[in-house]
């Protein structure tokens, strides 16, 4: 009601649909729970639910749902989500005074009123200050029939928060390593392309724009720590020299600071709990950071493989 500027006072009609239908409960079914997305999708489809994953840690990159890798510039707030459901703002400053890489201070949530379900729920993050509860003091949805199917719980409070909402099918986790925040999020498809023309700007879903991207040869080094060290600090965790490799390097090497290689440890291994496809979870991206998957990567090999058929046939 509060996304639709309608009153909580006096007589009023739903907002229109804007998920999957739900199926009519036959004779004898008892009728879809309305905030278990999962088992409601998979009643209506017969099948389960597909997922994405989008993450944005250190400097800070961003892995999009589209498997784009980008090491962004943006400073001060930028949306890595806004749809009909969630939205998710990223405050950065830069990491040091002149440097051109940022890093995320600051990281707020506003789950969006549901009837069926859960009363609007804002959470909101900063480094040293990772809270274990909503703004408004709670750790659910609120009162009403399906408010527990948004729940918020810590395994290590003030470094790791973990978000859960059922109802729409996503799970975030946020996490503070050296000095910054990480944000990674597992949310089912039509949650995320429920959007309008007017919230084209998300960083999960397009990336960073061209303006605000860094390339490699950007990084500048601070501390004593050179690249050599860098890229060995950095392999003791990532042994695959992927995105999430060259991104610890690039952390270390313009912060500093070693502990950066958490980030981009803990970063991979969310991608490997919420990826639907792990054929996926290393990505190879260019200096532009334009898309490079394993697929791409083996599509040379296999034009070269067709034309030497041919040749022979």
């Amino acid at each position: 009601m509060i996304q639709h500027n309608c009153s909580r006072q006096g007589p009023t009609a739903p907002p229109p649909p804007r998920g999957p239908a739900l199926p009519g409960a036959g004779p004898g079914l008892p009728a879809p729970d309305p905030c278990d997305y999962e088992g409601r999708f998979s009643r209506l489809h017969g099948r389960p639910p597909g997922f994405l994953h989008c993450a944005s840690f250190g400097d800070p990159h961003v892995r999009s749902f589209h498997h784009h890798f980008h090491t962004c510039r943006v400073q001060g707030a930028w949306p890595l989500l806004d749809n009909d459901f969630l939205f998710v703002q990223a405050t950065s400053s830069p990491v040091a005074s002149g440097a051109n890489a940022t890093t995320t201070r600051k990281l707020t949530i506003i789950f969006k009123n549901m009837q069926e379900c859960i009363d609007q729920k804002v959470y909101q993050a900063e480094v040293d200050n990772l809270p274990a509860a909503f703004e408004d003091g709670s750790i659910n949805g609120g009162d009403r029939p399906g408010g527990s199917s948004l729940s918020i719980q810590t395994a290590n409070p003030g470094s790791h928060v973990e978000i859960r909402a059922a109802y729409i099918g996503t799970t975030i986790i946020i996490r503070q390593t050296a000095g910054q925040l990480s944000f990674s999020i597992k949310v089912a498809e039509d949650v995320a392309r429920a959007f309008s023309a007017e919230q084209d700007l998300q960083l999960c879903v397009g990336g960073c724009p061209p303006s605000q991207r860094l390339s490699r040869s950007e990084r500048s080094r601070r501390g004593a720590i050179t690249i050599d060290t860098a890229r060995q600090l950095c392999k003791e965790g990532l042994p695959v020299e992927d995105a999430y490799f060259h991104s610890c390097v690039f952390d270390v090497l313009t912060s500093g600071d070693p502990n950066f290689t958490v980030a981009a440890q803990a970063a991979l291994e969310d991608a490997r709990a919420f990826l639907p496809d792990l054929e996926k979870l290393h990505l190879f991206p260019s200096d532009a950071g334009v898309r490079l998957s394993p697929a791409t990567l083996l599509a040379p090999l296999l034009s070269g493989l067709l034309v030497l058929w041919l040749c022979i046939q």
